[in-house]
C-alpha cells in the first residue's frame, strides 16, 4: 500500500515523540520513503541522529544550514510530499495550523502541502478536552486535516485520560487508510492512455522510430488504476511489463495506434495521449530488404493521422490531456497545441532540462491549461504522474 509513497513526517515538542522513531521504521518498512521535520523543540525529546538514521534522511529543523546557507524549501517539501503526517501533534501546533500561523519550518511546509495532512494529537487530558482545542481540531476537520484520534491510559501528568499519542501500529493502519480512499477516487471511471512509441517500417528490417520508453505513460496508467479507474493502455514499442490490472494494446505503427484509439475513445471518460507517435511514415514499404549500394538512398514521407486532433473532434465532456516534447519556444508551442488538440490540459517538458525526457526516471514539467502554468520541479515519473491525474480528479 505504501511502497514508493512520499511521507513528511513532522514531529513537534511532546514526550509522545519517542513514538515518532518506531512510526517512522513502520512507515519505511512499509516501502514508503520519509522525509523528518521537527521543532526546535521536538529536539529536546528525540533526537535528530535517531530520527535521521530510521528515515534514512537529513532531518529539517530550520528554514535554512546556518553553516553553509543552504535553504529548506517548505514548496519543495510540499510538492514532493504524497501525505503530511503530524505526529505528535501537540496543542500549540494544532492551534497554529487552525489559524494559518506560520513560525517554523513544520508548519510552513503545512501551509505548503498540496497532498493530505493527517494529525495525531498528543497531550495531557484537561488539554485535550479544553474548549480552545477542540475549537481547534474542528476547524482542522473542515480545513480537510484527518485526525487520528488519541487513545485513553496514563499521561506523562500520571493522570488517566484521553490524550495519549495513537500507537505506532495504529497510525501506520490509518495512513494505509487515507492511501486506500485515494485510490478508491476514480472508481467507476475509465480511461485510455498511450505509451511508448511507434514504430514505422521502412523495409522487413529497418524502421523509423524514436527514444521513448513509455515510462511516463505507464506511470500515469499505474496511478490512475491505483485509484480505482478502469485503465485501457495503448502501448508501442518498449521493454515495460504490463501495470497490474489494467489492459494494454500492443500497436506498433502510428496507424495501428490511430484505430486502437479512435475504436475505444467513445467509451471512456478521458484519455491520457503520452505515446510518441510518428508525425511522418514511409509513403512506400519495400517488401524486401533494402539493399545498400554506392549511391545516396531518398526515401518519401508522408503525413500520418493525427491521434489527439481526431479525439479532440469527438471528446464532448471527456476530459483529455496532451504531452508536448519541445526544444524551442516551449511553452508558445504547448499553448499552440493545446488549443489545436483541444486539450483540456497540456503536459510539457523540454529536452533542454537536465533531468527530463525520454528514457530517465525522472521528469520537469509544467501542467499548462486555458487559465494557468504550473510549473513542477525534478521529480521521478510516478510523482509526476500523481500530480497528473491530480488535475484530471479536478476536472472530473
Amino acid at each position: 500500500m505504501l511502497k514508493g509513497k512520499h511521507i513528511i513526517l513532522g514531529v513537534t515538542g511532546s514526550i509522545a515523540a519517542y513514538k515518532s522513531a518506531v512510526l517512522c521504521r513502520l512507515l519505511v518498512g512499509a516501502g514508503a520513503e520519509v522525509k523528518v521535520v521537527m521543532t526546535s523543540l521536538a529536539k529536546q525529546f528525540i533526537t535528530p541522529l535517531t530520527m535521521a538514521t530510521l528515515s534514512k534522511h537529513p532531518i529539517l529543523v530550520d528554514f535554512f544550514n546556518p553553516e553553509n546557507g543552504e535553504w529548506n524549501s517548505h514548496v519543495s517539501l510540499g510538492e514532493w510530499a504524497d501525505l503530511y503526517l503530524i505526529a505528535p501533534a501537540t496543542a500549540n501546533t494544532m492551534a497554529k495550523m487552525a489559524t494559518g500561523v506560520a513560525d517554523n519550518l513544520l508548519l510552513t511546509t503545512y501551509l505548503s502541502a498540496r497532498c493530505p495532512v493527517a494529525i495525531a494529537p498528543a497531550m495531557d487530558l484537561d488539554m485535550y478536552a479544553h474548549t480552545a482545542t477542540q475549537r481547534n481540531m474542528a476547524q482542522l476537520r473542515a480545513d480537510g486535516v484527518h485526525i487520528i484520534e488519541p487513545g485513553s491510559g496514563e499521561l506523562a501528568s500520571g493522570l488517566v485520560g484521553k490524550g495519549r499519542m495513537a500507537e505506532p501500529q495504529d497510525i501506520l493502519k490509518a495512513v494505509e487508510a487515507l492511501f486506500s480512499e485515494k485510490k478508491k477516487s476514480l472508481e467507476g471511471k475509465r480511461f485510455l492512455v498511450t505509451a511508448g512509441a511507434t514504430i514505422e517500417p521502412i523495409d522487413p528490417v529497418r524502421y523509423i522510430s524514436n527514444h521513448s520508453s513509455g515510462k511516463m505513460g505507464y506511470a500515469i496508467a499505474e496511478a490512475l488504476v491505483q485509484r480505482g479507474a478502469e485503465v485501457t493502455l495503448v502501448s508501442g514499442r518498449t521493454a515495460l511489463d504490463k501495470p497490474e490490472g489494467v489492459e494494454r494494446v500492443d500497436v506498433l505503427s502510428a496507424e495501428e495506434m490511430y484505430e486502437a484509439c479512435v475504436e475505444r475513445f467513445q467509451q471512456m471518460d478521458g484519455a491520457v495521449m503520452c505515446a510518441a507517435v510518428a508525425d511522418y511514415t514511409p509513403a512506400v514499404v519495400a517488401d524486401e530488404k533494402l539493399k545498400k549500394s554506392d549511391s545516396d538512398m531518398s526515401i518519401a514521407l508522408k503525413r500520418t493521422k493525427d491521434i489527439a486532433a481526431a479525439l479532440g473532434a469527438q471528446k464532448g465532456s471527456r476530459v483529455l490531456v496532451g504531452f508536448a516534447m519541445e526544444t524551442q519556444n516551449e511553452r508558445e508551442n504547448a499553448q499552440s497545441k493545446l488549443q489545436r488538440k483541444n486539450f483540456d490540459f497540456i503536459v510539457l517538458n523540454s529536452l533542454r532540462k537536465e533531468g527530463a525526457g525520454f528514457r530517465g526516471d525522472t521528469n520537469i514539467v509544467t501542467l499548462i491549461d486555458a487559465h494557468e502554468q504550473v510549473e513542477l520541479p525534478l521529480m521521478s515519473k510516478h510523482d509526476v504522474a500523481e500530480h497528473i491525474v491530480d488535475k484530471i480528479e479536478t476536472l472530473l
